[in-house]
């Protein structure tokens, strides 16, 4: 047992107890007993997404699992569109001393602005394998306040990660980060797969119409 000292006398004050280790995320429990956000390659899991978000409801509050393939930070936030602006935030951020944080932003334009007021509760997070993981809760519904939304309504979902310098997170790693595609309801368990760039195929109608004027350009200039 490692013992501390208290500068004014010799009776020592123990140190605290170790913290349980953090359980693994679940994602056969996709789409059944909560919802998941996965960004990446095709069949990936929590430890293998560039992103991946969980949520579900117990009893008042909503828990979150974030994890994401950085060594800074992970994000997401809650909008009334898809842009950048207005949203409140809940980041998981690896500081210098090897601890994951969960702190409360609020996006003013383009820059996150930390919030003291953090709904979060029973955080927990760890950094392993080069990725930060965390897990929290958050209560459903709150007064009403501009910084921190009420998740009994539907929202849309930014997904983020990025560096953090000294615990202070940094722009985000790609330009145009992963936005729900509608608005997400904690009340429907969904497991929604969002391809990243290196595996988005030609698939929508645009883009197949595209590859057929292109071929059929390409064919009347030859000769």
């Amino acid at each position: 047992l490692v013992m501390i000292y208290s500068d004014y006398t010799g009776y020592p004050f123990p140190t605290a107890p170790p913290v349980d280790p953090f359980a693994k995320i679940r994602v056969d429990d996709c789409g059944k007993t909560k919802g998941c956000f996965r960004y990446g390659k095709p069949g990936c899991n929590a430890e293998t997404c560039d992103y991946f978000l969980s949520y579900r409801r117990i009893g008042a509050d909503v828990e979150f699992e974030l994890s994401a393939d950085t060594d800074g930070w992970v994000a997401v936030g809650f909008s009334s569109d898809k842009k950048m602006g207005g949203d409140d935030v809940m980041a998981c951020v690896h500081d210098d001393n090897g601890r994951v944080r969960i702190q409360h932003f609020y996006n003013v334009g383009q820059w996150a602005k930390e919030i003291q007021r953090n709904p979060a509760r029973d955080e927990e997070g760890v950094f392993e394998n080069n990725r930060v993981t965390c897990r929290f809760k958050r209560p459903v519904y709150v007064p009403r306040e501009e910084t921190i939304v009420d998740l009994h309504l539907s929202w849309y979902y930014l997904f983020a990660w990025g560096p953090a310098i000294q615990g202070s997170i940094t722009r985000h790693d790609i330009d145009s980060p992963p936005v729900s595609e509608r608005v997400v309801s904690i009340y429907k368990y969904e497991d929604i797969f969002m391809p990243s760039a290196a595996y988005q195929t030609f698939s929508s109608p645009f883009c197949l119409l595209l590859i057929v004027a292109l071929t059929f350009y390409l064919l009347m200039g030859t000769p």
